[in-house]
């Protein structure tokens, strides 16, 4: 161990991976003090080293969106602040079509880009052949373009940000495991740890951040929070060298489950097939250190095949690497951010779903601001740690669901699409009287929800489309009924607060836009406001007496 931890720090960083680095780059920058980073084996070793290190900006949401727009203009600047390269290359990334509700999607995507503030452009399939020659391009049917993005070196981007906080007063000390996590009450108080060397100790804190990667799971479970991810096999090839190759922009093909990237004269070819394979059932080994898992070409081949058919350089070029490395994957495909709900100061920043260096920066960000001004720079309520359940930290939950969320990043991304895995989880006491009448069946934090009814001699199953989808009149039929007549609603989905004192009025005319101050009977609509007059929930109150509300 090249250094003994000090015994007090202002914030302990569990995890040196892009979150890690990033998250101490970004305190540091805020001029905090006593920063500890402990990694447990080296730096980068658990998934940053291998991941493909695509960097975009255009993510689902507009928030997600800024997130990843920062990383690509942090990492830009990165280079030249530390010394260090990053490999950052903004070759530009092609996204391509080859079904009419693809082309939509994209499109879609495209309007919402230029309104954060992304460049990108439509391109026709001959553009497309003209900024990738070596593509087949007779069944694609559109595509769009984004300048400013590229390729990096994931490890050594971490690693500058690591520099970058060492630069700023960081302390990042490698070979020291955190052992357990201590609290008292509802706030957290510090870690102990252990070294490869065999020392051991402990560390006061005024807060934990977890950076764990695929092992944030189990780092939560020492602080009684749940952070449910599952480690996932993510396959890539990479070619041998091709030598009429030149520079090309990153390329998704989403139809067939694939991306490519040119490096250094070779092809890299990864995949994010419809069912995955998830890994590490009984727990990531404590000593998994830059390693990789067994290969299993035949669950790649069906990948490789489509690619040959596209790519046709593929079919005459060898394969330097076959590689097979863990990522982690959560419920619903968005990561993990924030203060946990039921510890203060602890903090999760982890569960990147294969985006982790094109987040990772922008993550970093908005965590350390969240830190220092107790809350986050804007909404970030997609990846609010906030919003899991603690049911979802089962294993086999988490097992099931993650075969399916590793191939939904390039599945079609229809509007109401529901998942198909891990369901039937909580079902509410009318679920069987609502599924006799032709419920059709969503899921929301695990609770099955009749999303709409089906007719008599209707499949009871969505058909997806970006346009009207098979539900809509069955949609219009139950409003004009509740419209016109009378509806029961089965609230049992829903989360409940009961609030109940002698100045409970007084308390909720605080936190409530609206007026408490109604009779016993009334349900007044309205929003839970925070101390800077913004929106943290939007609910209905029903006065039940002069003292309690629900």
């Amino acid at each position: 161990m090249s250094k003994t931890p000090p015994t007090h720090a202002r914030a302990v960083i569990v995890g040196g991976g892009i979150a890690g680095c990033s998250v101490a780059y970004h305190l540091a920058k805020l001029g905090w003090k006593d920063i500890v980073l402990l990694e447990a084996n080296q730096l980068t070793c658990g998934t940053t080293w291998h991941a493909a290190g695509l960097i975009a900006q255009l993510r689902a949401t507009k928030n997600m969106t800024r997130l990843a727009k920062y990383s690509q203009e942090l990492y830009g600047e990165l280079e030249a602040e530390t010394d260090m390269a990053t490999g950052l290359r903004r070759c530009g990334s092609i996204t391509v079509a080859l079904t009419e509700e693809r082309k939509e999607e994209i499109y879609r995507q495209a309007s919402m880009a230029r309104a954060f503030g992304v460049e990108i452009e439509e391109i026709s399939p001959s553009e497309v052949k003209q900024r990738y020659p070596y593509l087949i391009t007779d069944d694609v049917v559109g595509a769009v373009y984004l300048d400013k993005d590229g390729q990096g070196d994931p490890g050594n981007i971490a690693l500058a940000l690591a520099k970058g906080a060492r630069l700023n007063g960081a302390t990042i000390i490698e070979g020291v495991r955190v052992t357990a996590i201590h609290h008292n009450d509802d706030r957290v108080t510090g870690v102990s740890w252990s070294s490869n060397s065999g020392e051991e100790g402990s560390i006061t804190a005024e807060f934990v951040v977890n950076c764990g990667g695929m092992w944030a799971h189990e780092i939560g479970r020492m602080a009684n929070v749940t952070v449910p991810l599952h480690a996932c096999e993510h396959f890539y090839i990479v070619t041998e060298a091709i030598p009429e190759l030149t520079q090309l922009p990153v390329l998704r093909v989403p139809d067939e489950c694939a991306y490519y990237k040119e490096d250094a004269g070779k092809m890299m070819l990864g995949a994010f097939e419809p069912v995955a394979k998830p890994w590490g059932m009984e727990g990531i080994p404590k000593d998994f250190c830059f390693d990789q898992l067994p290969e299993d070409f035949e669950h790649f081949e069906p990948i490789l095949e489509m690619a040959v058919n596209r790519f046709p350089l593929l079919a005459e070029t060898g394969i330097h690497t076959f590689f097979n490395g863990p990522e982690s994957f959560t419920p619903d495909d968005a990561y993990h951010l924030g203060e946990a709900p039921n510890l203060r100061n602890f903090f999760v920043c982890a569960g990147f779903n294969s985006v982790g260096i094109q987040s990772g920066g922008g993550a970093g960000m908005a965590l350390a601001h969240w830190m220092e001004h107790g809350h986050p720079p804007f909404d970030v309520s997609d990846v609010d740690i906030r919003r899991m359940q603690p049911f979802q930290g089962n294993k086999k939950y988490l097992y099931e669901r993650s075969t399916e969320t590793l191939g939904l990043l390039y599945a079609d991304h229809f509007p109401y699409r529901q998942m198909a895995t891990a369901r039937g989880v909580r079902r509410s006491p009318f679920h069987e009287h609502l599924k006799a009448r032709g419920a059709v069946f969503g899921e929301v934090a695990g609770w099955e929800r009749a999303n709409w009814f089906a007719g008599p001699d209707q499949a009871r199953e969505y058909r997806y489309s970006w346009k009207r989808q098979n539900w809509f009149e069955n949609n219009r039929d139950e409003h004009l009924a509740v419209r016109t007549n009378v509806g029961m609603y089965d609230m049992t989905s829903f989360g409940k607060i009961r609030v109940e004192a002698p100045d409970a009025e007084a308390f909720l005319n605080r936190v409530c836009g609206n007026d408490m101050s109604v009779p016993a009977g009334k349900i007044v609509y309205t929003q839970f406001l925070n101390e800077r007059g913004g929106i943290e929930a939007d609910v209905t109150v029903t006065r039940f007496s002069e003292t309690a509300y629900l």
